[in-house]
């Protein structure tokens, strides 16, 4: 494709109009798959959900054929861009009837607001930017949920089996402790037989939900800080690019004001001689 050409569709496909044009179907898409999930398969408005069905996923893959006619190979350096384009195109995989589950990649296709959406894509790029802190606290609040459990198990496998009954009993009821739901029922169970029984729950839940917990809060707010710093540096690099090149223009035009001014004024040296 000629450069101009090319140019000019980049800019097309970047434009803002176009973009909102992209985030109102795919918002279409998800209440029209909402309805006919709800809706009766063979009733009369399955036609209709057929035909607005095939006319997304037409403008999905036009969508697509012109973003990569704009950016050509960037548009493959782009994982988000990756993203899109096997979601629309699991959408065009024929599913048949021993192979009817891939027609449920259709419902991914609203997930493409996250990489549409600017601000979402920022949530979701600050989470993976984060994976390696959260895998190390990952690691140290299943270590942690393991011990309680293995603990739990002895301590209190006679006060309340129903809890504490095996190791994966223990595990299910360590794991409703942590999330702080319903755990004031547990403890009440096994507090019938052993009264001090409280002190392992108290402190358990301050080690795991109080600090463990905050530590991946502090993670995912780090990393979004250092995505929101990247972004506002990428825009003041831009921002600092413009307002160099409208200094180089100032510069140049200055400088063929003076050329003429040259041409124009006889010489000095000249007039010397004259003289």
């Amino acid at each position: 494709m000629p450069a101009f050409s090319r140019e000019r569709l980049r800019t097309v496909v970047d434009a803002p109009a176009f973009q909102r044009t992209v985030i109102a179907v795919i918002t279409l898409n998800g209440i029209t798959l909402g309805l006919e999930s709800s809706a009766d398969p063979t009733g009369r408005y399955s036609t209709a959900f057929f035909l607005i069905d095939h006319a997304i996923t037409a403008i999905f893959v036009v969508e697509m054929v012109l973003r990569i006619s704009a950016k050509g190979k960037a548009f493959f350096r782009d994982p988000w861009s990756w993203f899109d384009l096997i979601v629309v195109g699991a959408a065009l995989v024929p599913a048949s009837q021993s192979m009817s589950i891939l027609r449920l990649f259709r419902f991914l296709r609203v997930l493409r607001l996250v990489s549409v959406v600017p601000n979402m894509r920022r949530v979701v790029s600050a989470l993976f930017t984060a994976i390696p802190g959260l895998a190390s606290i990952l690691v140290l609040l299943l270590l942690l949920l393991y011990v309680a459990a293995v603990i739990g198990e002895r301590l209190f496998r006679e006060a309340a089996p129903q809890h504490f009954g095996n190791l994966g009993k223990s595990l299910f009821t360590m794991f409703t402790v942590l999330t702080v739901e319903n755990w004031p029922q547990v403890a009440e169970d096994v507090m019938a037989t052993e009264p001090l029984a409280w002190v392992f729950f108290a402190g358990f839940i301050v080690v795991s939900a109080f600090f463990v917990l905050n530590l991946l809060i502090g993670v995912i707010v780090s990393a979004m800080e250092q995505e929101v710093n990247a972004v506002r540096w990428e825009e003041d690099q831009a921002l600092e690019l413009e307002q160099h090149i409208a200094v180089m223009k100032e510069i140049r035009a200055l400088n063929e004001k003076i050329d003429r001014l040259a041409a124009v004024l006889p010489d000095p040296a000249d007039h010397a001689r004259g003289d």
